[in-house]
């Protein structure tokens, strides 16, 4: 039993070609206020110096938190330090278990031990 597909009708398909026009100025109105430059927090812009094992990975002059952040990421990334299986967990090799004084930890546990280290 085949059953057969019923051609659109001419009323749909005109109040669809009506409806796309009508929603176009509701998205403009939209896109306007996302557009606006974030300004970022002052605590996470704030330098921080960091203790002497994480000087050892991000260097000794002060940072801020996101800054920090990131010269670890480039250190467990050129190192090839995120588990191969599991890429939330970090291997650490000796210079970063100075820092987390474990073997593994994970991302989030990484961010909350490295924030111990700055001062």
């Amino acid at each position: 039993m085949a059953t057969a597909k019923k051609a659109a009708s001419p009323k749909s398909s005109a109040a669809k070609a009506t409806a796309k026009p009508a929603a176009a100025p509701k998205a403009s109105a939209k896109a306007a206020p996302a557009a606006a430059k974030r300004t970022p927090n002052a605590a996470f812009m704030k330098p921080m110096t960091p203790s002497a094992e994480l000087a050892a990975i991000v260097g000794a002059k002060p940072l801020p938190r996101t800054e920090v952040t990131k010269k670890v990421w480039d250190y467990i990334k050129k190192n090839k330090l995120q588990d191969a299986t599991n890429k939330r967990m970090i291997n650490a090799d000796a210079k970063l278990k100075a820092v987390l004084k474990k073997p593994q930890v994970s991302m989030f546990e990484m961010t909350k031990i490295i924030s111990t280290h700055l001062s």
